[in-house]
C-alpha cells in the first residue's frame, strides 16, 4: 500500500502506514464534525489528556485502514489490528507530539486532488 498516498511511524518496534481512506473519513466526520473541524478540535485541547486521546484515536483510526485492506485481502492470514492501548503503551507523549505531523501528512495526502491540464485544450489563449 505504501505510494503517496500514506505515510509511516513507528510505535515500539514495529512501524505503521497512516493512511486516509473513505472508511476513516467518515470515522472523523462522526467524531469532531468533518475533515475541516478536525484541525480545530486538535489545536484548541483545553487540557492534555483530551489532546492525547484524540491524537492516539486518530493514529489507531489511520494505521487501522492498511491492516484492514490487507485483511479483506488475506481472509486466511489476517494480521491484527492496533489499539488505542497498545499505542497509549509504546510511546511517549514527546513521539505523539511528532505524530501529529505524520497525521497531518497522511490527512493531505488523502485528500490530495491531482489536477492534470489537457494540451490541446480549446481554451487556450494565443492560438
Amino acid at each position: 500500500m505504501a505510494n503517496d498516498r500514506s505515510t509511516f511511524i513507528k510505535i515500539g518496534d514495529e512501524e505503521y502506514e497512516l493512511l486516509l481512506t473513505t472508511r476513516a473519513t467518515k470515522e472523523i466526520a462522526k467524531r469532531y464534525g468533518g475533515l475541516d473541524k478536525l484541525g480545530d478540535k486538535l489545536l484548541k485541547n483545553e487540557d492534555i489528556e483530551t489532546a492525547l486521546v484524540e491524537v492516539i484515536w486518530l493514529i489507531t483510526i489511520l494505521a487501522n485502514q492498511p491492516i484492514l485492506i490487507y485483511n479483506f485481502k488475506n481472509k486466511e492470514n489476517q494480521k491484527e489490528l492496533l489499539t488505542e492501548e497498545i499505542v497509549e503503551l509504546f510511546t511517549t507523549p514527546n513521539e505523539l507530539a511528532h505524530f501529529k505531523e505524520a497525521i497531518t501528512e497522511s490527512l493531505l495526502k488523502g485528500t490530495k486532488r491531482n489536477v492534470v491540464s489537457e494540451e490541446n485544450s480549446k481554451n487556450v489563449v494565443g492560438e
